[in-house]
């Protein structure tokens, strides 16, 4: 379900209390590919609860230029919410999901291979209350820029 970001805290203690182990990834998922299943499905296996973090289509804007989101923020929540892995996803606007995290402080966070402790600022949240991060491999050659590129034919 859409969980409102003023709801995200006590959303999360409920499911807590409730024995449930919260997931938590966020990205733009703009256009959704094969990608980005593989590894919400692998997201999904280090809990019980899988939320995802959803940029809102400004903060799409700011981090990806002029020309995205392709997909609104209402559309791209609609379609993470039809796959199996996703339970729900908050709308966040800010650069990194840092403060998102402190509120719905997962048990475990998840980001994509490219990343390391050390580039992912939301790591240092994470592990201040005893949570953990895991890093899910890539699939090679699947991006949302990739697909852009393809259909704009500037990658063949």
């Amino acid at each position: 379900m859409l969980i409102e970001r003023k709801n995200a805290a006590d959303f999360c203690e409920d499911l807590r209390r409730r024995g449930k182990k919260i997931v938590f990834t966020n990205g733009c998922f703009d256009i959704i590919h094969a990608g980005h299943v593989r590894y919400l499905t692998a997201a999904k296996s280090f809990g019980d609860v899988l939320i995802v973090g959803l940029n809102t289509d400004e903060s799409v804007h700011r981090l990806k230029g002029a020309n995205r989101p392709i997909n609104s923020q209402a559309d791209r929540a609609e379609v993470l919410l039809g796959l199996k892995a996703v339970d729900d996803v908050i709308f966040f606007g800010e650069q990194t999901a840092e403060n998102l995290i402190a509120e719905v402080k997962p048990a475990v966070y998840v980001k994509g291979g490219d990343y390391t402790l050390e580039t992912l600022p939301e790591a240092k949240i994470v592990q201040s209350y005893g949570g953990r991060v895991e890093f899910v491999n890539l699939v090679a050659g699947r991006s949302t820029t990739n697909i852009v590129e393809k259909i704009l034919g500037v990658k063949p």
